[in-house]
């Protein structure tokens, strides 16, 4: 048998792709009047607008208010950390509304030698800070419903968070896990101990849900972090990066969507109801998400299920919304139920936004091979391997956040 040639895992794909329908896109420059947005400044005072409301109205839901006061409590500081290479501090952020109040853990890792102000990474983690890093003595955040850390290993997802080549190329990274905005399980309690619950305490989980997700939530979380940044005086905020992966991918986009000081947005495999184009019907569809995870999106988004390849929209729609700023879109070739390709071309199709602005956006209309970078205001790389977010990845955006904030 040795004549016989081993099966390419590409060629499965090509062979997949080649069924997926021609289907046109809808371009995101045609208002709601019919009209064609005329320029950058139509954009930013018209059309941006509607789109944005229609993703608050039928997908995320509202953002919310700010609370009537926020408090930043340090309950922990080492100067020493990752063998010397950083400050470390744990922080505290609690939300007052009237007589309530809900508070988030921040981890935050700052160059220690840093000669200037640094910019910043803002991530959510899954599992809690003390899973991001090999340091043992981190505070453990990150719990279920019952109370108990969802994942009790410290440093176990450590694989996706680089910390000290983060720090290293000379930026700060901050951290908090996003049970602690919105527990993440489709249960009305998950409700009840969000962060919803001190802004709308006498609403059910059903009546939230019809104006409210956990998306939502978690992207407004990210805000609040880079308000409680401001007080680092060695943090220049104005050079803030969010990044996300998976649903978190989606979190990342919906943030920078709606909070115009993340200079640099990541969205890495974020798939269908992130970066992938729904029309194409491949991999996750629009049902599937809202059967699965009811509490990601306003209740309203049902309305689409089972029209994926008919709507009129689609999601170069929510990238269009981070234009004129940077955005990075990352995939993985063994990530198929994410779509590479429907993640690339949704970046493709944000372009024409970009391009009111004088500027390229994605660099090219042809999805690259994996593991070739291609680098403009909207990036885009294709990592070998599963749905992850690993050191490769990490590398990519970093040099892009370098190249396009002076870094």
């Amino acid at each position: 048998m040795s004549g016989m040639q081993k099966s390419n895992p590409g060629d499965k794909v090509k062979m997949i792709e080649e069924a997926v329908p021609c289907r046109q896109i809808p371009s995101v420059l045609v208002k709601n009047s019919g009209k064609m947005v005329a320029n950058a400044w139509d954009w930013l005072h018209s059309r941006r607008n509607e789109v944005l409301d229609f993703y608050t109205r039928e997908v995320y839901g509202k953002w919310l208010k700010n609370p009537d006061k926020m408090s930043c409590e340090i309950l922990s500081e080492k100067d020493d950390a990752l063998h010397g290479k950083a400050r470390r501090k744990e922080i505290k952020i609690t939300f007052y509304k009237e007589n309530r109040q809900h508070s988030i853990l921040m981890l935050l890792y700052i160059p220690r030698n840093a000669k200037s102000k640094v910019p910043v990474c803002l991530g959510l983690n899954f599992k809690g800070n003390h899973t991001t890093v090999a340091e043992d003595d981190c505070l453990i955040s990150g719990r279920g419903l019952d109370g108990e850390p969802v994942e009790p290993v410290r440093g176990a997802q450590q694989e996706r968070w680089p910390v000290e080549m983060i720090v290293e190329r000379g930026f700060a990274l901050a951290t908090c896990c996003y049970h602690d905005i919105f527990p993440d399980f489709p249960v009305a309690e998950a409700w009840k101990k969000s962060v919803y619950s001190i802004f709308s305490p006498d609403k059910t989980p059903e009546e939230l849900n019809k104006e409210y997700s956990a998306i939502g939530a978690w992207a407004w979380g990210l805000s609040r972090m880079l308000d409680a940044l401001g007080c680092e005086e060695s943090i220049d905020c104005r050079r803030a990066m969010v990044v996300g992966h998976s649903r978190l991918g989606k979190t990342a986009l919906w943030a920078g969507a709606n909070d115009c000081r993340f200079q640099v947005v990541v969205s890495n495999d974020s798939g269908h109801g992130g970066a992938a184009l729904f029309k194409r019907c491949f991999g996750e569809t629009i049902a599937v998400l809202n059967y699965n995870f009811p509490h990601w999106f306003v209740d309203g988004f049902n309305k689409y299920n089972d029209m994926d390849a008919d709507l009129e929209f689609d999601q170069n729609f929510l990238l269009s919304l981070i234009a004129p700023r940077i955005l990075c879109i990352g995939s993985a070739t063994e990530d198929l139920w994410a779509d590479p390709k429907g993640e690339f071309l949704a970046g493709v199709h944000a372009s024409e936004v970009y391009r009111l602005f004088g500027v390229a956006g994605m660099p090219s209309n042809k999805h690259p091979e994996p593991d070739v970078n291609l680098t403009g205001e909207i990036s885009y790389h294709m990592r070998s391997g599963k749905h992850n977010i690993l050191a490769q990845d990490w590398d990519h955006y970093l040099s892009v956040a370098e190249k396009f904030t002076g870094h």
